[in-house]
């Protein structure tokens, strides 16, 4: 759709034909205007003059409403009765929605004076945003853009940038895609944290709600990479097709293909479901023909995007969990202890429920946490839960039972989709929401890997997962992978990939010779950095493709090296003495020559993960651990979590200092692309 949009312009969103065209404009104008009236008039103000404590929600949202309909909604039926229909229909979304700005008020409440808290709440309505991104291969690329309001939240001390939709999407992606370019964009501008959300208002309210720190971790990574191939995308033409001076397409053999190198198409839909309600349906299959030219070029099938089972849409459904009766249940128990807290939500995860509770005041956390063993046995639990402190509550992660845990199913949630511009991402796991969490290896924070997890913790399968979704992203003349294994079990089916380095290796001298390898490979690298006058391996292969290549001068493959079971070449003191040199050597210099390590072990003792050695691995992750020692070793604190995790691929990341619990993926059946 953008590629046809951009050449031969029409609609680009997939609406489906039950909803009402043409109303989201008239709704974004009432909401502005509501919000203008919420600060202007003084009824407004007066409903916040008690103390917060004192403040009725439910009585504040019914008044609110009632003023609304009499200042703004009213007034714009009596004087469009032409549109009165619609009018009424955008009330009703906008009805839902009042509570919500009420709950936000009330809380906001608590930090301000009554005659500032609608100007604090409200900050900004339809303001216009323009950024110049910087790309991969050094070019700018401007995105304009207007967002429909920016709230505050001063409990949490966080902005967000809303946007309004009066229809239920039916492509989340594009909704996601585009208030996380808001969130970017603003924070660019404002320079601190700023969380994004989509407020469906029709036919019932759905709020859909994206915290910084997981736009910060995945989609704003991927923007610079998304939007350089889009650009590339808007430069191919097929050889056969031209715009015919009445605007259709029509054939022409001998028009030649634009664009630079050997520029892929855009690529075929993955959600076939949308065609159905496709905007430009006829253009498509007219553009893109399916059926024999003859240039094969532009046939789908010649895109050569490999077979694999498509990711669904949402993942799968999980079993049903009465999140809220044993949310209510904790609270009770804690209530029997003399603990008081409020129940705040809960969110059932693979392997746990989580259940976010406020202390009352006086209430300490410790007093909480002093309680696990109690609840343990007080909730018939097969493991004591995990309690630890967060922003504004306490997160307790309750175990379900052997029997309910669900798996995080390698095929639901990573499918094949080789690409030159794919960044260079592994699959870690699956969060709270059931989305998948990835790490970008050219990142200086996760670059390199220290992984760390006893027996039944899940590593092996954790480590087939991650390697399995590199190659899934990455043809062997994109990426190469060296293998260290030494129990000779974890790897077995990757013996004869073709994206391999060199054979697995399964001995300590091997091993030692793979990393001064790998140490030589990265100084040779950096001499052709040097002398194309290229500062990454992206900028270098970059040049190299404007170039046209040849074949004595082809694109550097990233290499990912994977090592496991480290420990078990730390015994000789020699053989330990030049392991580290070699990894602190690539920890400290190998992420922009586009070198990767993963080094994993079941014992990540003092003896074993050496500050040498941790000080080089930025990127942590800790399945379940032995001891409380082994999980501060990994994590380079006193974060003892780990040693409480339930094993089978449940795990902790931490990036940029906070730990993230995640579910690892399961390939149940290695299939290589």
């Amino acid at each position: 759709l953008f590629y046809l949009s951009h050449h031969f312009g029409g609609k680009t969103l997939f609406i489906p034909p039950s909803d009402s065209p043409g109303i989201g404009k008239v709704f974004h104008q009432l909401c502005e205007k509501c919000t203008d009236t919420l600060q202007q008039d003084s009824q407004f103000q007066a409903l916040f003059s008690p103390a917060a404590s004192q403040l009725d929600q439910s009585q504040i949202s019914s008044k609110l409403q009632a003023l609304l309909y009499k200042l703004v909604v009213f007034p714009k039926i009596d004087t469009n009765p032409e549109i009165a229909s619609i009018l009424l229909q955008l009330w009703q979304g906008l009805k839902s929605l009042i509570p919500h700005w009420t709950q936000l008020l009330v809380t906001n409440r608590g930090y301000c004076q009554p005659e500032e808290v609608i100007r604090k709440t409200f900050i900004a309505q339809e303001k216009d945003l323009s950024y110049n991104f910087t790309l991969p291969d050094g070019s700018q690329q401007q995105v304009n853009g207007k967002f429909d309001s920016l709230i505050f939240d001063c409990e949490r001390d966080r902005y967000c940038v809303v946007d309004y939709k009066t229809y239920q999407p039916v492509d989340p992606s594009a909704n996601l895609a585009q208030v996380a370019l808001y969130s970017y964009m603003l924070h660019q501008k404002k320079g601190v944290a700023i969380d994004a959300a989509v407020y469906c208002v029709l036919p019932e309210f759905q709020k859909h709600y994206y915290s910084w720190e997981e736009l910060e971790d995945t989609v704003h990574q991927l923007i610079p990479h998304k939007l350089q191939q889009m650009r590339q995308w808007l430069s191919w033409k097929p050889a056969q097709l031209e715009k015919g001076g009445d605007g259709e397409t029509i054939k022409n053999h001998c028009t030649p293909a634009i664009g630079k190198g050997d520029l892929e198409p855009p690529p075929p839909t993955r959600q076939l479901q949308l065609c159905n309600i496709c905007p430009q349906q006829q253009t498509c299959q007219t553009f893109f023909e399916d059926g024999k030219t003859d240039q094969e070029q532009v046939k789908p099938a010649s895109r050569k995007i490999p077979e694999t089972k498509q990711k669904p849409v949402k993942p799968p459904s999980r079993k049903t969990v009465d999140a809220d009766q044993i949310g209510k249940k904790l609270v009770s128990t804690l209530e029997d202890f003399k603990i008081s807290v409020d129940y705040l939500n809960a969110t059932v995860a693979p392997a746990f429920v989580r259940i976010k509770l406020k202390p009352h005041r006086g209430v300490k956390v410790r007093d909480i946490q002093n309680r696990s063993q109690d609840l343990q046995v007080h909730l018939g639990l097969d493991n004591p839960p995990l309690i630890t402190p967060e922003a504004g509550y306490v997160s307790v992660d309750l175990p379900r039972k052997d029997e309910d845990r669900e798996v995080a199913r390698f095929d639901d949630y990573i499918e094949v989709h080789q690409s030159s511009s794919n960044p260079p991402r592994i699959g870690l796991g699956v969060n709270l929401d059931g989305k998948l969490v990835e790490a970008d290896l050219s990142d200086p924070n996760t670059c390199h890997f220290l992984v760390g997890g006893t027996t039944g913790s899940g590593k092996s399968e954790f480590l087939r997962s991650l390697l399995l979704s590199l190659l899934y992203h990455h043809s062997p003349q994109q990426l190469k992978i060296a293998l260290v294994d030494p129990k000779r079990v974890t790897f077995p089916e990757f013996e004869e990939m073709p994206w391999l380095l060199s054979p697995i290796v399964k001995d300590s001298d091997r091993a030692i010779e793979l990393m001064a390898e790998l140490v030589d490979e990265m100084e040779q690298r950096y001499r052709k950095f040097e002398q194309a006058k290229c500062a990454h391996l992206d900028a270098y292969n970059q040049q190299l493709t404007q170039k046209q290549t040849n074949k004595q001068n082809l694109p550097l493959p990233r290499i990912v090296c994977i090592f496991d079971e480290y420990a078990d070449f730390m015994a000789e003191k020699e053989i330990r003495k030049d392991l580290e040199l070699s990894i602190k050597r690539l920890g400290a210099k190998a992420r922009a020559a586009g070198i990767h390590l993963i080094i994993a072990t079941q014992r990540p003792e003092a003896k074993v993960v050496t500050p040498i050695i941790r000080s080089n691995l930025p990127g942590r992750i800790a399945l379940r651990t032995a001891s409380e020692g082994d999980s501060k070793i990994i994590f380079g604190g006193n974060n003892t979590e780990a040693a409480y995790l339930l094993g089978k691929g449940d795990l902790l990341y931490q990036k940029g200092g906070k730990l993230e619990r995640l579910q690892s993926l399961f390939a149940e059946r290695i299939k290589l692309p």
